[in-house]
């Protein structure tokens, strides 16, 4: 399990997850990206983040809305594709 990070975050981009998250997870590219993401392979699972999130858009992976479930790839997916990841993004919800 990995915690995710939902729609909530979507042109908001506050960074108090960022600072509280140990492993330094929590990632963007500063006017560039529309949300926060959270690398899977890097997430320990604490939890920190969650509750300093402002909009309540970080969810552990097995706790996410349902419709926020395509958000789970995004996530992952910036990681190794950001110009895919910002394209499913866009599509879900458009600037």
């Amino acid at each position: 399990m990995t915690y995710v990070i939902a729609e909530p975050c979507v042109d908001v981009l506050d960074q108090a997850c960022v600072a509280v998250c140990p492993v330094d997870c929590i990632h963007f590219e500063q006017g560039t990206d529309r949300m926060l993401y959270i690398d899977p392979n890097e997430c320990i699972d604490c939890g920190a983040c969650e509750p300093e999130c402002p909009v309540n858009a970080i969810y552990p992976e097995e706790s996410l809305p349902a419709g926020w479930a395509a958000y789970t790839p995004i996530n992952a997916i910036w990681f190794t594709d950001k110009a895919a990841a910002r394209a499913q993004l866009e599509a879900l919800k458009p600037a």
